[in-house]
């Protein structure tokens, strides 16, 4: 059993990470999915993005992710109409799936777990960046918008050389409390945020960190955020103004709890500390 903070976290990274067995399973339906596309568009590429593309995905709750990246010309003009083209061949393959549209993608929950369903983002060819290609893809409003996700990938895998893969530990940790606590927020926004705010620091210390993260996150309103790579616009944290404020409530709770946890370590009390950090985890953190 852990005896110190950082041992309890440690131990809960090795239970947030996907075994090779999930990541396996997590390819399974890609081969059915990518010849589907093909034979119904001109599927011009097929690329995992994403949690699993980027080694922050949490086990048994991150979904896979792909662009499909078909050619201009093929899909509608108007993205929600698009959405809908995929849909419905996607519903033809695998009509007992639900395949359905969630904007941004086509989502095809192959089982009741998140790790079994597969969301699908139809991309369009825009040009290129300096190094790496740039996409349209559905805005949600019937338009499109620019996204490059290995642009994105690029720049949260740079900050993390500097912390030699703790900014993706930390990562997962603040997308551990999203999902164990059902919190209604985008992964792409808290990746984003997070490594803006580690290009701020010079150390990562897993529990002083998560909680500066939460006071970040709480002192800046779960605001809007300017893609730090220029692409993709500002970047919405939820999807609604009800999910905003369902947010900023469980954000508010998880820095109060985070703050205790960090006073009774302080204190010396390392069996309060880890209570605290059970009750930010919803009791899914490192018995102490």
């Amino acid at each position: 059993m852990p005896r110190t903070i950082d041992e309890g976290f440690r131990n809960f990274l090795s239970k947030l990470t996907p075994s090779p067995y999930e990541s396996q399973a997590a390819k399974n339906h890609r081969a059915s999915i990518e010849a589907c596309l093909k034979a119904n568009f001109r599927l011009d590429g097929f690329f995992r993005t994403g949690s699993f593309g980027n080694g922050t995905s949490i086990s048994g709750y991150s979904d896979v992710d792909y662009f499909a990246y078909i050619s201009d010309g093929k899909l509608n003009s108007n993205s929600s109409r698009a959405l809908n083209q995929v849909r419905e061949v996607l519903n033809r393959r695998f009509p007992r799936t639900n395949v359905h549209v969630d904007c941004p993608a086509v989502v095809c929950p192959f089982g009741s777990d998140a790790k079994e369903s597969t969301e699908i983002t139809s991309a369009i060819f825009s040009g290129k960046n300096s190094t790496y290609p740039t996409y349209k893809i559905p805005d949600c409003i019937d338009g499109w918008m620019l996204s490059s996700p290995e642009t994105h990938n690029a720049y949260v895998r740079e900050v993390d050389q500097k912390f030699k893969g703790k900014l993706k530990s930390l990562i997962r940790f603040i997308k551990a409390w999203k999902y164990y606590q059902n919190v209604p927020i985008s992964s792409f926004y808290l990746e984003l945020r997070i490594a803006k705010y580690a290009q701020g620091i010079k150390t990562i210390v897993y529990d002083i960190d998560v909680t500066r993260v939460f006071s970040h996150l709480h002192n800046v309103r779960l605001a809007k955020m300017q893609d730090p790579m220029g692409i993709s616009g500002y970047v919405s944290p939820c999807s609604t103004k009800a999910k905003l404020n369902d947010a900023l409530s469980k954000l508010s709770t998880a820095l109060s709890r985070s703050e205790k946890a960090l006073k009774a370590k302080s204190k010396g009390d390392i069996k309060e500390a880890f209570d605290w950090w059970n009750l930010v985890y919803n009791n899914k953190f490192t018995n102490y």
